[in-house]
């Protein structure tokens, strides 16, 4: 088992990594695999690279931050108005976001994401084209997914799913389907696990939420001898 020194140590070394953040001023606390992340940074996209990084280290439980966005000078600092309309300027040159099912509102550049999509992967474009705007302090994805479906979810697909990505274990995964709701139980060894595992039950057909109720347990490693 990592100690909390240990890693906190492996999760700087993460950020530090990444090249996107190696200018960057982030600090990291640990303890009993609990992160914090605090710090400022010059736009949302390094935040968000921060917290992705950190949920890849191993023996990370969770990851809580207060990293603050601050643009490097007034040059980066945008009307409301005309960072609404970039967004949604560069929404339409995606074929991921079907055209006009994106709302987008800025206030005081917090972008805030309404509508309806059909799948996840599309909410999750929506927000992740967002992250390299200058001017952009945070994001709230308010979107929400309405599938039509015209059968009951696979369960027996997501569980095939899962035994074909190299990241899920899944001997401590349970799955529970609950009309058009997915319901994901049971342990994982990381963050990333536990991610991943919610990426593939998000793509059934007919998938509308996903709970995913999984815990990070950092399981001790034997040596034979």
């Amino acid at each position: 088992m990592k100690t909390n020194e240990d890693l906190q140590r492996d999760v700087r070394d993460a950020i530090r990594w990444e090249p996107l953040l190696r200018e960057t001023d982030i600090f990291v606390t640990a303890k009993d695999g609990v992160i914090n992340l605090s710090g400022t940074v010059d736009s949302y996209g390094k935040k968000s690279e921060a917290e992705e990084a950190a949920r890849r280290v191993k023996g990370v439980k969770v990851v809580t931050e207060q990293i603050s966005v601050k643009p490097k000078d007034d040059t980066t600092i945008r009307d409301d108005a005309d960072l609404a309309n970039e967004i949604v300027n560069g929404y339409q040159w995606t074929q991921e976001i079907p055209s006009g099912r994106a709302i987008v509102k800025v206030e005081n550049g917090w972008i805030t994401l309404e509508g309806d999509l059909q799948w996840n992967y599309q909410r999750d474009a929506a927000e992740r084209l967002i992250r390299e705007f200058p001017g952009v302090k945070g994001v709230s994805n308010n979107i929400k997914i309405k599938y039509e479906p015209t059968s009951e979810i696979d369960k027996a697909a997501i569980e095939s799913a899962f035994t074909r990505s190299s990241s899920i274990t899944q001997e401590g995964i349970h799955i529970r389907v609950v009309k058009s709701k997915v319901i994901l139980t049971g342990t994982v060894s990381s963050c990333y696990e536990k991610d991943e595992a919610a990426r593939q039950a998000w793509k059934a057909p007919g998938v509308e939420i996903v709970y995913n109720e999984l815990i990070v347990e950092q399981h001790p490693v034997t040596v034979d001898r």
